[in-house]
């Protein structure tokens, strides 16, 4: 009677531990640079396309957004801090990840600058760092998906040029070596902001008059999203999941 009930109780508590680990939700981690980052109200009304996605999603998905300004491919995991250590931001997010966890990997911005060599990277280097977020989210069970950068407003002649020059083409060949899903942002917000016009896409950016609390001169920034341009961003990094069909778009909220 007793070997029975020890069984019965194991049979329980393993059916309950399942449970558990079926209910705990989803995990996204976001990986890039400023345009997706969580901003704080000294930066106001800056903001990443990253908060706006993060309410886009019910209780079964979590989105933990790791991007910070500034980074690159190769800064995010070696960042040289003002004491001249090193900081490797993707290590804790490795150590954390879960098998069925999703991690959306947006670099482009800062990797071009390759005057800046603890932060800019060449276009081999670039690719193989992306490689390397790849293989690691995949030794842990995870799903990567890559994300092309999004587009800078900088019009001539009327027309939205091109900043990025061949690194959302290397994303794009990573993407097809590797057999990894991705979202085209790069022409996403392109579309969007011709769609805008010139004049009409300074409403999603950083634009403020003299006189703002956070910006008392005023600011005029082409690259950093507005609390409304993050909220149309984030709806094309949705349309991407939809266009996927990933199995997290049942848990979106946005219809």
């Amino acid at each position: 009677m007793k070997k029975q009930f020890l069984l019965i109780s194991g049979g329980l508590i393993l059916i309950f531990l399942f449970a558990f680990q079926r209910e705990k939700p989803v995990t996204i981690y976001i990986i890039g640079d400023s345009t997706a980052a969580n901003k704080d109200n000294s930066t106001f009304p800056e903001t990443g396309w990253g908060m706006a996605f993060a309410k886009l999603f019910n209780q079964q998905v979590k989105v933990d957004n790791r991007a910070l300004n500034g980074r690159s491919t190769k800064s995010f995991k070696r960042d040289v801090s003002k004491d001249g250590s090193f900081v490797n931001h993707w290590k804790p997010i490795f150590e954390h990840l879960r098998s069925g966890d999703y991690v959306f990997i947006q670099f482009g911005h800062n990797d071009e600058k390759i005057d800046k060599p603890n932060v800019g990277t060449s276009l081999d280097e670039f690719e193989q760092n992306l490689i390397f977020y790849i293989d690691q989210t995949r030794e842990k069970g995870g799903v990567p998906i890559l994300l092309t950068p999004i587009a800078r407003r900088k019009f001539e002649n009327g027309t939205l040029m091109n900043t990025h020059g061949q690194y959302p083409a290397i994303v794009r060949k990573v993407a097809d070596h590797t057999h990894t899903a991705w979202i085209d942002m790069e022409s996403k917000t392109t579309e969007l902001l011709t769609q805008y016009g010139e004049e009409g896409s300074r409403q999603l950016f950083l634009y403020v008059n003299s006189g703002d609390r956070n910006y008392p001169h005023g600011k005029k920034d082409d690259t950093h999203l507005n609390t409304f341009g993050a909220d149309e961003v984030a709806k094309l990094v949705v349309d991407g999941i939809r266009e996927l069909a990933l199995p997290i778009q049942k848990e979106l909220i946005l219809k």
